[in-house]
C-alpha cells in the first residue's frame, strides 16, 4: 500500500476538499431521501440549494488550490475530474428535487423506496471511497467499492426498467406517465453520477498501484 498523503506531507487540504464535496453528495442525496419519505414535512427546494451551493464553494476552493499548488497528491487532470464528477450529484439531485415539487398531485402512490435505499447505499459508498485517497491506494479494497457501486447502478437500472413498463401498460394519464418518466430518467442521471465518481477513483488508484 502506498500513501498519497506522503507526496505533500501535512499539507491534506486536497483531501479534505474532496472529502467534503463527497460528503455534500452525500448529503444531498439524503435530502431526496427525506423529501419523497416524508413530504409532508416539507416542500422546499431551500436545503438542496443549500447544499449544492456549499458543494460549489468547496469545488471554487479546490480549483483555486490546485492553481496555487505546485506538487499535488494526485495528477492535475485527475483532481480536476474527480472533483467535477462529485459536483454533478448535488446538481442533478436539486433537479429531481425541482421537478418532483412541480406536481406533487401525480406523485400518489408513487413508490421508489427500493431505489432510494440504493442511491442512499450507493452514496454512502462514494464517500468512502473518496477517503481511500488518504487512507492509502489499496487497490483491492477500492476495486471491491467500486464494484458495488457498479452493480448499484445496475440494478437500479434493472428496477427503473421494471417500473417504466408498468408504467406504460397501466392505467394512468398521460401527463402522470410523462411526469413519472421524466423523473425516473433523472433518478438514473443520479445513480450514473455516482457510478462515474467509483470510476475515477479507481482510475487514479490504478494510476499509483
Amino acid at each position: 500500500m502506498f500513501s498519497l498523503q506522503q507526496l505533500l506531507g501535512k499539507d491534506d487540504k486536497f483531501f479534505k476538499l474532496m472529502e467534503g464535496s463527497a460528503e455534500e453528495a452525500k448529503a444531498s442525496i439524503q435530502c431526496l431521501v427525506r423529501l419523497i419519505a416524508h413530504p409532508e414535512k416539507g416542500q422546499s427546494l431551500d436545503p438542496f440549494a443549500e447544499i449544492r451551493r456549499k458543494d460549489k464553494r468547496i469545488t471554487q476552493e479546490l480549483s483555486e488550490h490546485l492553481c496555487k499548488t505546485f506538487v499535488t497528491p494526485l495528477e492535475r487532470e485527475d483532481i480536476e475530474a474527480l472533483s467535477v464528477s462529485l459536483y454533478k450529484i448535488p446538481k442533478t439531485v436539486e433537479k429531481f428535487g425541482e421537478r418532483y415539487l412541480l406536481a406533487p398531485q401525480h406523485m400518489k402512490d408513487w413508490d421508489i423506496s427500493k431505489e432510494l435505499a440504493m442511491l442512499e447505499k450507493a452514496g454512502e459508498t462514494l464517500v468512502l471511497l473518496v477517503k481511500e485517497l488518504r487512507a492509502g491506494v489499496n487497490l483491492e479494497k477500492v476495486k471491491k467499492q467500486n464494484d458495488q457501486l457498479q452493480h448499484l447502478e445496475g440494478e437500479a437500472d434493472k428496477l427503473m426498467l421494471k417500473s417504466l413498463n408498468e408504467l406504460y401498460n397501466g392505467d394512468h394519464s398521460s401527463l402522470r406517465v410523462v411526469i413519472l418518466k421524466d423523473l425516473y430518467e433523472i433518478l438514473e442521471k443520479i445513480f450514473d453520477r455516482c457510478r462515474d465518481v467509483g470510476n475515477v477513483v479507481f482510475r487514479i488508484v490504478l494510476k499509483h498501484s
